[in-house]
């Protein structure tokens, strides 16, 4: 089997879950998230587009029930040898599949948790499923259980996230070294990617982000695609991926001459990721990691062009996004630990002038503060 952790790696993860249920008077967990699934057993795929689920029962009893074509997938990526197969077919339920499983672990009239979070759980399979077994047991949402186990990286998910790092400052090589007047943007997407695949990482969570003159201002990806001007902007968001673990990075290119305002804008970047770099401390709240980043930019004019969060936590993700929780933003309680990775990103769009200035970074928290994975240079590089 390719499984990615040991033996006793997953034997703790499935022993923390069990406690937590216990700790929530839960007599199983229905898991939707692939992210709980493939944390837990090791199972990789991308099956969860449709109705499937991961059962366990607080006796530890664990039964995936999923689609034909992703028996083989579980068998040769996890540790799960009870796999149940729902047939497609018109007017199929596996809602029906999945209640005969739930009478074979006696849990009727029992108190199940779902995690209704979940790319998999749409509205419409939500309603199936409520209407399932609404009178058949004590439902809860439990969408974060597993997730707030998961955000405390162990020492065997930290190797994966600091190759991660590494595939992510490859990527930055290949940026500068294709970024110039006149190139094309596919083309350095397709260089950043390549040398992470050909580092034995993966496909990332979601899309690269590029963009470049009034594109530069987007934070998401759009299928645009132009050549760099003589005078151009060149937004670039990208994470280095290796066995679904995540390191993102965050830089604004410039190309022939900086204007200014944009050596200014790039200051208030560096002061205000310093600022968050000292905040990041175990103990600390992520809230205030976020409040000391708007201080920052506020004090220095920007309060229109910074967004309301600045970052958010990374780890094992699957599409459509590489955002994990939870999220740097104002009043977030969760209290900083050792162990946790976040991704922190100063970003600023200023749309009167059509400029912007982004620089992202991704952090180890320590038992003395944190690491800076990324080893590549803050400076502003001007091409």
């Amino acid at each position: 089997m390719g499984l990615h952790f040991s033996k006793v790696e997953f034997s703790q993860r499935k022993n923390k879950v069990l406690k937590s249920m216990k700790e929530q008077n839960l007599d199983a967990l229905l898991m939707f998230r692939q992210e709980s699934m493939y944390w837990l057993t090791g199972y990789d795929t991308f099956g969860y587009v449709f109705f499937q689920t991961l059962v366990m029962d607080k006796n530890g009893n664990i039964i995936l029930l999923t689609r034909a074509p992703d028996l083989r997938q579980a068998q040769n990526t996890s540790n799960i040898e009870d796999i149940r197969i729902w047939v497609d077919k018109d007017g199929s339920n596996p809602t029906d599949d999945l209640k005969v499983i739930l009478d074979e672990l006696s849990l009727k009239g029992k108190k199940i948790g779902i995690e209704y979070e979940a790319y998999g759980m749409t509205g419409r399979n939500a309603i199936r499923l409520n209407k399932s077994i609404e009178n058949y047991c004590d439902i809860e949402d439990q969408s974060e259980l597993i997730t707030k186990l998961r955000v405390i990286k162990s020492q065997e998910e930290i190797v994966y996230v600091r190759k991660a790092a590494e595939l992510a400052d490859n990527a930055l090589d290949q940026a500068w070294k294709y970024t110039k007047a006149g190139a094309s943007e596919a083309k350095i997407l397709a260089e950043m990617q390549k040398i992470v695949l050909e580092g034995g990482g993966d496909y990332p969570a979601n899309e690269y982000i590029i963009g470049s003159g009034h594109n530069a201002l987007l934070c998401r990806y759009q299928a645009e695609k132009r050549n760099l001007s003589k005078q151009d902007q060149l937004s670039i968001e990208w994470a280095g991926t290796y066995k679904h673990y995540h390191s993102a990075m965050f830089r604004t290119i410039l190309i022939g001459k900086a204007n200014p305002k944009h050596i200014k804008m790039h200051e208030a970047c560096v002061e205000a990721l310093t600022n968050c770099e000292n905040k990041l401390k175990p103990g600390n709240k992520i809230g205030e990691v976020f409040d000391i980043h708007a201080k920052t930019f506020d004090g220095l004019g920007y309060n229109k062009s910074r967004m309301n969060a600045c970052g958010y936590s990374l780890g094992s993700t699957f599409s459509p996004n590489w955002m994990d929780w939870p999220m740097l933003y104002t009043g977030n309680p969760y209290v900083i630990k050792s162990g946790n990775i976040f991704f922190m990103h100063m970003i600023l769009m200023d749309s009167e002038n059509q400029m912007a200035m982004n620089l992202g970074e991704t952090y180890l928290v320590t038992d003395k503060g944190n690491e800076r994975l990324g080893k590549q240079k803050l400076d502003l590089v001007i091409l």
